[in-house]
């Protein structure tokens, strides 16, 4: 454990930015870490409205496994809050953050479940997109100093494991819930819908 901490340490001061860092590359790395998540929201909602409908199937599950895994981030952190490098203190911080536990990364999770979601289905290239994303923002959180590099790679984990571990579930039920929702989006925007605004 000690060694995977020393590795962990290591990586993060190779990836961490310094005062000598240019400021563009600092801008560059505070509007990735902090406003490309907040695209998603964004994304699943023009897909929902207006993508095709089969897609939304998708959208909800994407959204739903997300919240699990976050969920579960949380109870990881309660049972292992693994501190964040500025409260240790170790390398340089150009981020604002809360000092909570650091492991795994919820925006690594995010961007991994999601990734899983859109890849393994009828629209894969949002998967690819997402993936890539996720890249970047997972490089520019460490690089700002509130992440390690194995935060992210816990976030990968955590993520394929309730990828692969509620998948079967939704398969079961996943159609059920789809269609539940949809009859509910569908009562409560039916003028819009008629209107031709918004996907029926």
């Amino acid at each position: 454990m000690h060694a995977l901490e020393s590795l962990n340490q290591t990586l993060f001061l190779l990836i961490n930015a310094t005062p000598e860092t240019s400021p563009f590359s600092i801008k560059l790395a505070t509007f990735i870490a902090k406003d490309v998540l907040m695209l998603l929201p964004l994304l699943l909602a023009s897909l929902w409205l207006w993508g095709r409908p089969a897609l939304r199937d998708t959208v909800l599950k994407s959204a739903l496994l997300t919240g699990v895994a976050l969920l579960g981030n949380w109870l990881i952190g309660l049972a292992w809050p693994h501190p964040r490098p500025f409260a240790m203190p170790l390398g340089h911080t150009f981020l604002l953050h809360d000092a909570t536990p650091s492991f795994p990364s919820n925006h690594g999770t995010i961007f991994a479940v999601m990734a899983l979601c859109w890849c393994f289905s009828p629209a894969r290239g949002w998967g690819w997109l997402l993936a890539i994303a996720g890249l970047a923002v997972a490089w520019s959180r460490v690089f700002l100093g509130v992440h390690f590099p194995l935060d992210m790679l816990g976030a990968l984990l955590v993520s394929v494991f309730w990828y692969a571990s509620l998948s079967p579930l939704w398969a079961r039920q996943g159609t059920a819930l789809t269609a539940g929702l949809e009859s509910l989006y569908r009562r409560l925007l039916a003028k819009p819908i008629a209107a031709g605004l918004i996907r029926h």
